[in-house]
């Protein structure tokens, strides 16, 4: 909102420069957007008088005229199309200094003298445009500085409000917040009844009381709109960003301004049986005064007579029914709107007025009779009239409750930290417009007037003393608090160490939607039954997943019909998985951890050709990630079946003796299906499990020799090396450093069924060297286990 600071100090006089006054009220919660100037900086502006004008004999377009100033005449020539003879400008005499130092000289004009320059606003500051002139009031003083005659060293400043503050939406309402923060009396304008003169009313009928419960309207007749409005007034307006259009719009505006009542004013000769506040009918018509037509909804509230509707209630009025330069009798309105139903009416009709801002964040429900006695004295003054009675509708049923609010003492101490005397508090509350009653000693019984609506409860009038009293005078304290160090388990593995693991082996994070389409999941998991969303957002998204692998390779899809020939994926997330439970079926959320790769192994380069990647890639990443929690030789990989995963190319991944995950080769049934143009490889596991590492311990490197035996082994061919690797561990012991399967040989020399296994075990003691016969004693036992287990035999 912007508002003249002199019409302000009108109000409440305080002894504070623009500049102090602005940073209080910005303080107090009035975020002052911007102060500006009324008009430019100059000097040598009269008022002067056109006695005498002249067609210039050698230019169409100039005209010369004689210009008053009361003592003497100038010839001044003059371009304005509305310069005549008999109105007042301003008059920027030889010397004068307009805005951007431009000096007012003697000059000649094609031919003929001019002696100075007639202005318009434009050329003093006061507009950014302007089509001529700037005409003053006939009874203007000739002579005067226009600078004094204006009142232009005043100040506009723009507030921007919170939509809970629509009560300082009005010179009355600042005053109040500014009573309040410099404790200065308000000095409000009186406002008396206007008597009747006339007997005359319009019957109103409220058939939406819960959109508008409270309807005041004034006939008055016999008004004469040819008059001007004073120039106090269209100044106070102009300097508020609205302007002039006939007295009687400009007395509502200024009255909205003033008390913030929005109000409108009707011919009454246009009106037809009686006014009628109610919902638009679908399809209905109205014109607008800005000329805009709007086809209403059937939610709209609206004003209308017997035929028509009138205007859209609360936004704007009708073009037919609105005061023109023809209206004798008008019928005056101000009424009380529910701000919800008031609430976004004006933006689906791509409009925004200084009505609908003041309606949609609420208007005080009992200023209605105030503002139309105000608007009544404005207008009879100005354009004279008969007044008739004021008529008042209302439904008390549906008008807001005046509240009461308990306030203590000590809950101003205890909210804001520091106490504030009881007069104190008095005297910041009474000035906001509350009343108090003392109830006990620091306890007050808080009545909330009508205009605020955001306070309800205790801490509502805490804050407002908070915020005039000052938060930057608020005691700073520093807070303790006794802190205890959390407990970390050092075990556990950190997610973010897990990603960071696999971003650095070259994948990517993805991240899918927790829902998929059923067809989807049947092809991934037909053996669990999804959860089935009751609302999906798509027909596409309507279970819920109970893997991840169907994101990963439809996004792994996606990337490869984009030429992205190398794709390593990775995401964590949940799995939704119903389960039989003692009270029905619950629903299982697990958080899991999926890769995917698929291409070549290496980025392309020049070095090698490409090889496209394959089953043990995959593995040797996932061994990385095991290995994190100290915990990598708790995994086994041995052969296993998942629905998704080719049946001969699929591992499952064991960990004290439970399966936690699956990895392989996607199923090429399913590849065909996805339309994977290469080979896919995935894997999935729990991330509980996977996180769940050992502590690490400090342990001496040994500084003695290691001892390597290698063993060739012919076992069946079904028997998996790592199971044989697992047998070597348990039965070497702690001198076992580490084992490595380094070949595997099938074909010549080897029986049918078999297969040879060479193996590499890497000993030594923590303390001492060892000795021959200690490491042959040790293999002989490994030999002789792996012949127990596995009926393995050495190799000849």
């Amino acid at each position: 909102m912007k508002f003249s600071e002199k019409w302000l100090r009108q109000w409440v006089n305080i002894e504070v420069d623009t500049r102090e006054l602005v940073d209080k009220i910005t303080m107090a919660g009035l975020e002052v957007d911007e102060v500006e100037a009324v008009a430019g900086e100059f000097t040598g502006v009269i008022i002067g008088k056109i006695i005498a004008c002249e067609q210039h004999p050698d230019a169409d377009k100039l005209r010369v005229t004689q210009v008053s100033t009361g003592s003497e005449s100038f010839q001044v020539v003059c371009g304005a199309p509305n310069a005549r003879v008999g109105i007042k400008v301003p008059f920027a005499t030889v010397g004068a200094v307009l805005p951007g130092n431009f000096k007012i000289k003697k000059a000649k004009l094609r031919g003929v003298e001019s002696f100075g320059m007639l202005c318009a606003e434009e050329e003093l500051g006061m507009a950014e445009s302007s089509d001529g002139l700037m005409e003053l009031p006939l009874d203007a003083p000739v002579g005067q500085n226009i600078r004094e005659y204006l009142s232009l060293d005043d100040k506009i400043i723009d507030v921007d409000l919170t939509p809970n503050r629509g009560d300082c939406l009005s010179i009355a309402g600042l005053a109040r917040e500014v009573s309040a923060n410099f404790l200065a009396d308000v000095t409000e304008e009186q406002i008396v009844e206007v008597a009747p003169a006339i007997d005359d009313t319009f019957p109103v009928h409220i058939d939406a009381p819960q959109g508008c419960p409270r309807y005041v309207g004034r006939v008055i007749r016999n008004v004469d709109v040819s008059r001007s409005a004073p120039l106090w007034l269209t100044e106070h307006l102009r300097r508020s960003g609205i302007r002039s259009i006939d007295p009687v719009v400009d007395v509502t505006n200024y009255v909205m301004l003033e008390l913030g009542q929005p109000m409108h004013g009707f011919d009454l000769d246009t009106l037809s049986g009686s006014i009628h506040v109610r919902m638009a009918k679908a399809e209905e018509q109205l014109t607008l005064l800005d000329g805009q037509e709007v086809t209403l909804n059937d939610n709209t509230l609206v004003i209308a007579d017997e035929q028509k509707v009138l205007a859209i209630a609360g936004v704007m009025g009708g073009e037919g029914s609105g005061v023109s330069d023809k209206t004798r009798h008008i019928f005056l309105e101000s009424a009380f709107f529910d701000p919800i139903t008031i609430a976004g009416k004006a933006r689906s009709y791509g409009l925004h007025t200084d009505s609908s801002h003041r309606f949609e964040r609420g208007v005080d429900f009992q200023l209605q009779k105030k503002a139309v006695e105000r608007a009544t004295a404005l207008i009879v003054e100005i354009c004279g009239g008969e007044p008739g009675p004021v008529t008042e509708v209302a439904s008390e049923a549906h008008l807001p409750a005046l509240r009461e609010v308990t306030l203590r003492s000590e809950k101003v101490t205890s909210l804001l930290g520091m106490a504030i005397d009881n007069s104190h508090i008095e005297a910041l509350l009474s000035r906001l417009g509350l009343g108090l009653v003392t109830d006990g000693d620091g306890c007050w019984k808080v009545a909330v007037p009508s205009w605020r609506f955001d306070i309800s409860i205790e801490e509502d009038l805490v804050e407002e003393l908070g915020r005039i009293y000052g938060y930057n005078n608020l005691p700073e304290s520093t807070p303790t608090a006794l802190l205890k160090m959390k407990q970390v388990d050092e075990s556990l593995i950190q997610e973010s160490e897990i990603r960071r693991t696999l971003t650095a082996r070259g994948y990517q994070e993805a991240v899918c939607f927790s829902f998929i389409a059923p067809e989807l999941h049947q092809l991934f998991d037909p053996q669990h039954e999804p959860v089935a969303l009751s609302n999906p957002i798509a027909s596409d998204l309507s279970v819920m997943r109970t893997t991840l692998l169907p994101g990963l390779v439809k996004t792994a899809g996606y990337n490869l019909n984009r030429q992205q020939s190398r794709v390593r994926l990775f995401e964590t997330g949940l799995t939704f998985i119903r389960e039989k439970g003692k009270d029905g079926d619950e629903l299982k959320q697990e958080p899991m951890l999926a890769a995917l790769i698929t291409g070549s192994r290496h980025p392309e380069s020049w070095q090698g050709k490409a090889e496209a990647v394959d089953f043990f890639d995959l593995k040797g990443d996932f061994e990385a990630l095991l290995a994190l929690g100290q915990a990598g030789n708790e995994f086994v990989f041995r052969k296993g079946e998942h629905s998704a995963m080719h049946p001969g190319q699929c591992a499952e991944i064991v960990r004290a003796g439970k399966v936690v995950g699956h990895m392989g080769a996607l199923h090429p049934s399913l590849a065909r299906t996805m339309d994977m143009p290469t080979a896919v490889y995935l894997v999935e596991l729990s991330l509980k499990a996977l996180t769940e590492g050992n502590v690490t311990r400090f342990v001496a490197l040994s500084k003695y020799p290691e001892v390597r035996r290698d063993l060739a082994l012919v076992v069946n061919a079904a028997i998996a090396a790592g199971d044989i690797e697992q047998a070597i561990t348990m039965e070497a012991g702690k001198l076992l450093r580490r084992v490595n399967t380094f070949d595997v040989y099938v074909g010549q020399g080897i029986e049918d069924g078999c297969k040879s296994l060479a193996m590499g075990l890497t000993l030594q003691h923590p303390s001492r060297t060892l000795k021959d016969d200690e490491v042959n004693e040790l293999v002989d036992r490994v030999v002789a286990r792996l012949k127990q287990d596995f009926n393995a035999s050495l190799r000849q």
